[in-house]
């Protein structure tokens, strides 16, 4: 008898865009847990890498802000099987004097793990949460060259309808998320009740 090996899955997350997009949704009163949402994409396959790509924020221009990224990043080192890619940061000074910051490397370094991922066959199936339709030509070498499957966690607001074309499949992170919060609270409620 062959023992059936679990589908090894690997997820690639655009850190920028996922905490943009999140915040949006928090605002809106809805939870938001990565680890929740990794597990719930990944379903009953084996999880064998979840990347997160951002960087660092600048401690002298907003210490508070610096300190709660921080903290933020910390915590998801210390979630299983993930790993924090810190790339570089730009400080772009806007003609009235405000400023902002502009990740840097993170879209390159994300093409990279996903691409040697595929070389070094250590998944079966990649999952990309990202908006953005310059990682095309990568994901199609990654299924048509290396048989890999690809997916893409999008969020409505800036997802790019070519990205999503160009993947095997997609999966809506604003209803991943909101049927997460309802069952959150189905499961609060009965607890509740026995209690």
């Amino acid at each position: 008898m062959e023992i059936k090996k679990a589908i090894r899955v690997s997820i690639f997350i655009d850190g920028r865009n996922f905490y943009h997009e999140a915040k949006n949704l928090k605002k809106g009163g809805l939870k938001i847990r990565l680890q929740d949402i990794v597990q719930k994409l990944v379903g009953n396959r084996e999880l064998i890498t979840a990347f997160y790509y951002n960087t660092l924020l600048d401690r002298k221009y907003d210490p508070k802000r610096y300190e709660s990224h921080n903290k933020f990043i910390n915590i998801v080192k210390g979630f299983p099987k993930f790993k924090v890619v810190l790339c570089d940061w730009r400080k772009i000074i806007g003609e009235e004097g405000t400023v902002r910051y502009d990740t840097k490397g993170d879209d390159v370094q994300l093409a990279h793990d996903l691409l040697m991922g595929a070389v070094k066959d250590e998944y079966d199936t990649a999952i990309i949460v990202s908006g953005d339709a310059d990682f095309i030509p990568i994901l199609k070498t990654v299924r048509e060259e290396y048989k890999k499957k690809v997916g893409n966690a999008f969020f409505r607001r800036t997802s790019s309808y070519k990205l999503r074309k160009a993947c095997d499949f997609s999966i809506n992170l604003n209803k991943l998320i909101r049927e997460l919060n309802e069952k959150k609270k189905i499961r609060d409620a009965s607890a509740l009740s026995k209690g």
